[in-house]
Protein backbone atom coordinates (compact mmCIF):
# COMPACT_ATOMS: atom_id res chain seq x y z
CA UNK A 1 0.00 0.00 0.00
CA UNK A 2 1.30 3.35 -1.04
CA UNK A 3 2.44 6.03 1.61
CA UNK A 4 1.49 8.90 -0.54
CA UNK A 5 -1.28 11.14 0.16
CA UNK A 6 -1.08 9.64 4.14
CA UNK A 7 -1.31 12.24 6.39
CA UNK A 8 1.43 12.08 9.76
CA UNK A 9 -0.28 11.10 13.05
CA UNK A 10 0.26 12.46 15.92
CA UNK A 11 3.50 12.40 17.92
CA UNK A 12 5.55 14.33 20.01
CA UNK A 13 9.23 13.26 20.69
CA UNK A 14 12.93 14.65 22.16
CA UNK A 15 15.76 16.00 19.57
CA UNK A 16 18.76 17.28 19.80
CA UNK A 17 19.08 21.15 18.08
CA UNK A 18 22.35 23.20 18.06
CA UNK A 19 23.38 22.45 21.66
CA UNK A 20 20.09 22.15 23.29
CA UNK A 21 17.11 19.38 23.55
CA UNK A 22 13.66 20.34 21.93
CA UNK A 23 10.39 18.96 21.21
CA UNK A 24 9.35 18.04 17.83
CA UNK A 25 5.61 16.94 17.17
CA UNK A 26 3.39 16.55 14.39
CA UNK A 27 2.38 20.04 14.37
CA UNK A 28 5.32 21.44 13.54
CA UNK A 29 5.13 19.65 10.20
CA UNK A 30 2.32 21.68 9.54
CA UNK A 31 2.42 24.77 7.63
CA UNK A 32 5.77 24.13 5.49
CA UNK A 33 7.56 21.78 3.81
CA UNK A 34 9.26 18.99 5.60
CA UNK A 35 11.86 15.97 5.31
CA UNK A 36 11.93 13.45 7.24
CA UNK A 37 15.24 11.69 6.67
CA UNK A 38 15.22 8.32 8.80
CA UNK A 39 18.18 6.10 9.08
CA UNK A 40 19.18 3.31 11.31
CA UNK A 41 21.24 4.72 13.86
CA UNK A 42 24.48 6.79 15.23
CA UNK A 43 27.91 6.05 15.87
CA UNK A 44 27.47 4.18 12.45
CA UNK A 45 29.69 4.34 8.68
CA UNK A 46 26.85 5.39 6.13
CA UNK A 47 24.53 7.74 8.32
CA UNK A 48 27.13 10.35 9.17
CA UNK A 49 28.14 10.59 5.41
CA UNK A 50 24.53 11.11 4.69
CA UNK A 51 23.99 13.43 7.45
CA UNK A 52 27.03 15.89 6.64
CA UNK A 53 25.68 15.98 3.10
CA UNK A 54 22.15 17.27 4.48
CA UNK A 55 23.59 19.60 6.50
CA UNK A 56 26.34 20.95 3.80
CA UNK A 57 22.54 21.20 1.87
CA UNK A 58 20.36 22.80 4.65
CA UNK A 59 20.59 26.24 4.05
CA UNK A 60 19.40 25.65 0.31
CA UNK A 61 16.62 23.63 1.82
CA UNK A 62 15.57 26.11 4.10
CA UNK A 63 15.70 28.77 1.80
CA UNK A 64 12.59 27.35 -0.31
CA UNK A 65 10.47 26.53 3.10
CA UNK A 66 11.31 23.34 3.51
CA UNK A 67 13.01 21.99 7.77
CA UNK A 68 15.24 19.02 7.84
CA UNK A 69 14.12 16.43 10.73
CA UNK A 70 16.90 13.28 10.46
CA UNK A 71 15.58 10.46 12.79
CA UNK A 72 16.79 7.15 14.44
CA UNK A 73 16.00 4.94 16.91
CA UNK A 74 18.39 6.08 19.27
CA UNK A 75 17.60 8.43 22.11
CA UNK A 76 18.08 12.39 22.00
CA UNK A 77 20.84 11.81 24.72
CA UNK A 78 22.83 9.86 22.16
CA UNK A 79 22.47 12.25 19.00
CA UNK A 80 23.97 15.22 21.67
CA UNK A 81 26.81 12.58 22.35
CA UNK A 82 27.75 11.45 18.95
CA UNK A 83 27.20 15.60 17.92
CA UNK A 84 30.19 15.95 20.69
CA UNK A 85 32.14 13.37 19.49
CA UNK A 86 32.26 13.48 15.79
CA UNK A 87 33.20 15.93 13.05
CA UNK A 88 30.59 15.16 10.62
CA UNK A 89 27.89 15.07 12.66
CA UNK A 90 29.26 18.24 15.09
CA UNK A 91 28.39 20.52 11.72
CA UNK A 92 24.64 19.47 11.79
CA UNK A 93 22.48 22.14 13.22
CA UNK A 94 19.18 20.58 11.59
CA UNK A 95 16.56 18.68 14.19
CA UNK A 96 18.01 15.30 15.05
CA UNK A 97 14.78 13.19 16.26
CA UNK A 98 14.95 10.49 19.11
CA UNK A 99 12.62 7.37 18.15
CA UNK A 100 13.56 5.34 20.79
CA UNK A 101 10.20 3.36 20.65
CA UNK A 102 10.38 3.30 16.63
CA UNK A 103 6.57 5.08 17.10
CA UNK A 104 7.36 7.53 14.38
CA UNK A 105 9.29 4.89 12.25
CA UNK A 106 6.42 1.87 12.68
CA UNK A 107 3.72 4.94 11.29
CA UNK A 108 5.53 5.24 8.10
CA UNK A 109 6.17 1.83 7.79
CA UNK A 110 10.37 2.05 8.23
CA UNK A 111 10.65 0.09 11.22
CA UNK A 112 13.14 -3.20 11.52
CA UNK A 113 11.59 -4.54 14.17
CA UNK A 114 14.15 -7.59 14.94
CA UNK A 115 16.88 -4.93 14.55
CA UNK A 116 15.10 -2.08 16.47
CA UNK A 117 16.61 0.32 14.06
CA UNK A 118 14.89 2.60 11.03
CA UNK A 119 14.93 1.77 7.23
CA UNK A 120 16.67 4.25 5.30
CA UNK A 121 13.79 6.17 4.61
CA UNK A 122 13.10 9.74 2.94
CA UNK A 123 9.85 11.26 3.52
CA UNK A 124 9.23 14.58 2.02
CA UNK A 125 5.68 15.93 3.81
CA UNK A 126 3.66 18.93 2.17
CA UNK A 127 2.25 21.92 4.28
CA UNK A 128 -1.06 19.70 4.95
CA UNK A 129 1.48 17.51 6.89
CA UNK A 130 0.99 14.52 4.07
CA UNK A 131 3.63 12.37 2.62
CA UNK A 132 3.73 13.79 -1.36
CA UNK A 133 7.14 11.77 -1.76
CA UNK A 134 9.22 8.85 0.30
CA UNK A 135 11.94 6.39 -0.86
CA UNK A 136 13.48 3.40 1.02
CA UNK A 137 17.27 2.45 0.19
CA UNK A 138 18.93 -0.83 1.42
CA UNK A 139 21.01 0.20 4.62
CA UNK A 140 24.25 0.16 2.74
CA UNK A 141 23.34 2.46 -0.31
CA UNK A 142 23.64 6.31 1.13
CA UNK A 143 21.26 8.80 -0.34
CA UNK A 144 22.23 12.16 -2.14
CA UNK A 145 21.26 15.71 -0.22
CA UNK A 146 20.98 17.14 -4.19
CA UNK A 147 18.89 14.71 -5.91
CA UNK A 148 16.58 14.94 -2.49
CA UNK A 149 16.76 18.97 -2.97
CA UNK A 150 15.62 18.55 -6.73
CA UNK A 151 12.64 16.36 -5.29
CA UNK A 152 11.30 18.67 -2.71
CA UNK A 153 11.43 21.55 -5.44
CA UNK A 154 9.23 19.67 -7.90
CA UNK A 155 7.82 18.27 -5.14
CA UNK A 156 6.70 22.09 -4.55
CA UNK A 157 6.10 22.69 -8.23
CA UNK A 158 3.17 20.44 -8.59
CA UNK A 159 1.70 21.13 -5.36
CA UNK A 160 1.25 24.80 -6.86
CA UNK A 161 0.78 24.02 -10.05
CA UNK A 162 -1.62 21.79 -9.95
CA UNK A 163 -1.91 20.94 -13.47
CA UNK A 164 1.63 20.43 -14.87
CA UNK A 165 4.32 17.49 -14.26
CA UNK A 166 7.69 17.86 -13.67
CA UNK A 167 9.42 15.26 -15.86
CA UNK A 168 12.57 13.00 -15.43
CA UNK A 169 15.58 15.45 -14.32
CA UNK A 170 13.25 18.53 -14.46
CA UNK A 171 14.90 21.40 -12.48
CA UNK A 172 13.81 24.73 -11.69
CA UNK A 173 12.98 27.20 -14.54
CA UNK A 174 12.88 24.35 -16.93
CA UNK A 175 9.53 23.30 -18.82
CA UNK A 176 7.12 20.82 -17.24
CA UNK A 177 4.41 18.72 -18.55
CA UNK A 178 0.69 19.49 -19.14
CA UNK A 179 -1.30 16.61 -19.27
CA UNK A 180 -3.75 16.22 -21.80
CA UNK A 181 -5.58 14.35 -24.52
CA UNK A 182 -3.65 15.79 -27.22
CA UNK A 183 -0.30 14.65 -25.38
CA UNK A 184 -0.88 11.20 -25.34
CA UNK A 185 1.63 9.07 -27.29
CA UNK A 186 3.20 12.34 -27.97
CA UNK A 187 6.45 11.91 -25.84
Amino acid sequence: MSLNGKKVGEFALKAYKNGEFIDVTDKDLQGKWSVLFFYPADFTFVCPTELEDLQNKYAEFQKIGAEIYSVSCDTHFVHKAWHESSERIGKVQYPMIGDPTGRLAKELDVYIEDAGQAERGTFVINPEGEVVLYEVSAGNIGRNADELFRKVQAAQFVHEHGDEVCPAKWQPGEKTLKPSFDLVGKL
